[in-house]
């Protein structure tokens, strides 16, 4: 399966990209991990996002779609994958269709993790980290509405909704029941 993840910061999106990629036998490919693993092994993309992160500048489009590309043309994601963080605009998504489309593959579902705002705070703030104070959850989640929510009407075709609250493993038979793998 070729899977998109999207939803809210701290909706769960990691936690259960890593218990379906396992179910599925197939990669978890997170942005945040493709950054560092470019960064670590000093990439011409990996160096060319550290000249713009070190500017205090966001990381072009062109050089996150680089490292997208890159990694799904590795081996282990010929069966599939699941994304998560990306794509996180319109025009990403746009740009994973054409990479797509150059291998004749398409996604087969967009996975939306619906949760309240409300229970992202709660969830966010017990994680403990610096960057997790209240201000700035609800920044993020703005970012999110404005940002990648567009996204969703992008893939409505291809939309799955899931309920993002409840016990860790209620959510994973959720999304599977919704894929129809349940």
């Amino acid at each position: 399966m070729r899977l998109v993840l999207v939803g809210p910061p701290g909706a769960g999106k990691g936690t259960q990209a890593e218990r379906m990629a396992e179910r599925l036998d197939v990669p978890h490919i997170s942005t945040g991990d493709l950054f560092r693993a470019n960064l670590k092994q000093e990439t011409e993309l990996g160096l060319e996002a550290k000249r713009y992160m070190d500017a205090g500048n966001l990381v072009p489009d062109e050089v996150t779609v680089g490292m997208v590309r890159d990694r799904l043309g590795d081996a282990d994601t010929e069966k599939g994958f699941i994304l998560d963080g990306f794509p996180r605009t319109t025009a990403q998504a746009d740009s994973l269709g054409g990479i797509l489309k150059d291998k004749g593959l398409e996604l087969d579902a967009v996975v939306q993790f619906e949760v309240d705002d409300e229970v992202v705070v709660q969830r966010l703030l017990g994680r403990g980290r610096s960057d997790d104070n209240e201000d700035t959850i609800r920044n993020r989640q703005q970012v999110y509405r404005d940002e990648t929510a567009p996204l969703l009407q992008y893939y409505a075709d291809r939309l799955v909704t899931v309920d993002a609250v409840g016990e860790v493993e209620e959510i994973t038979e959720r999304v599977f029941t919704a894929l129809g793998k349940g």
